[in-house]
């Protein structure tokens, strides 16, 4: 078989699933799920400096997951596609699938030795 797609495309999709690999920029996605924020907001919610949260936000602002305005000396960010959580929510389902499978196992080796 022929690999049809384009390396322009794979490298695309690549850093985009790089964006989202960041454990804070998940964090600030999350914080962001009930609608904008400015970046205070999510300074004081992730108990980290300014400059670690600009540096995530201006990240995913140029991946195009967030859209930013400013209102006087303030920037306030919002996720430019709601269809970012459901991507996440199905990692994470795979994720709990995944752990549940792993625990059934861990009871069943458990019940295995009491016998």
């Amino acid at each position: 078989m022929v690999d049809t797609v384009p390396p322009e495309v794979v490298q695309q999709v690549a850093e985009y699933f790089s964006v989202l690999s960041e454990p804070m920029r998940l964090r600030i996605l999350n914080l962001l799920r009930d609608g904008e924020k400015c970046v205070q907001e999510l300074v004081d919610a992730t108990q980290t400096s300014q400059a670690n949260v600009s540096k995530h936000l201006k990240v995913m602002l140029q991946a195009g997951i967030l859209n930013r305005r400013t209102e006087g000396t303030s920037a306030y960010y919002s996720v430019a596609d709601d269809l970012i959580f459901d991507l996440c929510g199905m990692v994470c389902d795979r994720i709990a699938s995944r752990i549940e499978e792993q625990a059934k196992q861990f009871r069943n080796f458990s019940l295995a030795g009491r016998q």
